[in-house]
């Protein structure tokens, strides 16, 4: 019986022991809150590290898309070339037809006084076949190494051809195309110099502005692209010529 109430008293004293002890105290502030601090700035670090990637990514992807539009915009404007090209020869091709069909009783005496000797006609079909000749490799059979010197053989023996400024063209932009940038600059320059009325000549005056610029001559470049946006401002080598100046 004593045991049991000694054992109930000890209980009792461990108990009020316990009770009247102070409660451990805790900083539910310090250290925290630095931890937090530091924990955003480390996530905001990392997020604007990644936003600062995929910003050069899609500056890259930009880059690439300019690139390829304008690699697309150029093939169209070389398509749209040939296919004027080809429209040309056909009109060409009707004009001949119509002219063999022309029967001689038909045309005025004033005119049948001026019809070609048999040499002049020999050498009109010679030009014709020459110049068909040197066509043909560029658009039919795409021999266009085999075209230069046919062309510059049919500019040497027909200087005067009707067909010689459109020689001069083609033969500057085969040149053009192999990178002969001095050799395709003076084709380009004939044509604009002596056949001011040419088809062809806003595109010949921008490819020699790239010529100029391809030789370092920046300036002339310059002025060149102005010109044909001056000149020819409603046509595709003005569209051309005035991205080439914003990227000067």
């Amino acid at each position: 019986m004593m045991k049991r109430t000694l054992a109930i008293s000890l209980l009792g004293l461990y108990g009020a022991a316990v009770i009247a002890a102070p409660a451990p105290v805790t900083d539910v502030t310090s250290g925290s809150s630095d931890q937090r601090i530091t924990e955003l700035e480390r996530k905001f670090s990392t997020r604007t590290e990644a936003q600062h990637r995929q910003q050069e990514q899609l500056d890259v992807m930009q880059n690439e898309v300019n690139e390829l539009r304008g690699a697309i915009e150029m093939q169209n404007y070389q398509l749209e070339k040939i296919l004027e090209r080809q429209r040309e020869l056909y009109l060409e091709i009707d004009k001949r037809i119509e002219a063999v069909n022309t029967q001689p009783s038909s045309i005025p005496a004033t005119v049948i006084n001026t019809i070609a000797t048999p040499d002049d006609v020999t050498l009109s079909s010679n030009e014709n076949e020459a110049y068909d000749k040197a066509v043909n490799l560029i658009l039919k059979d795409r021999l266009y190494d085999q075209a230069i010197p046919e062309f510059q053989s049919f500019l040497q023996n027909f200087p005067s051809s009707s067909y010689t400024p459109n020689a001069h063209y083609w033969l500057g932009q085969l040149l053009f195309n192999k990178q002969d940038w001095a050799g395709a600059g003076v084709q380009f320059q004939s044509l604009i110099t002596d056949y001011p009325d040419s088809s062809k000549r806003a595109d010949a005056t921008l490819k020699l502005g790239i010529t100029e610029m391809e030789r370092a001559n920046a300036a002339r470049a310059k002025q060149l692209w102005e010109q044909v946006v001056a000149e020819f401002p409603d046509s595709a080598s003005a569209k051309l010529a005035e991205k080439r100046l914003k990227g000067i």
